[in-house]
């Protein structure tokens, strides 16, 4: 759109879509891997249950900032 000199509010709204679409992925990626990987990993308990709990509060808080 850029490159064929569309409108610039155009842009934006294609730009808005796109992201909350990579939301809403990213926001099912998470759902699955806590309800599997880290479900797994809380049943198994010990060093392999609180890694996968940090790596979910970690990736949880990259979401939260973007």
């Amino acid at each position: 759109m850029v490159d064929e000199d569309k409108y610039c509010i155009d842009i934006l709204t294609q730009v808005s879509a796109a992201t909350k679409a990579l939301e809403t992925v990213a926001l099912s990626l998470l759902s699955d891997h806590l309800s599997h990987c880290v479900a797994e990993a809380s049943a198994e308990g010990g060093a392999v249950a609180a890694e996968k709990v940090r790596e979910a509060n970690e990736a949880i808080a990259r979401l939260v900032r973007s």
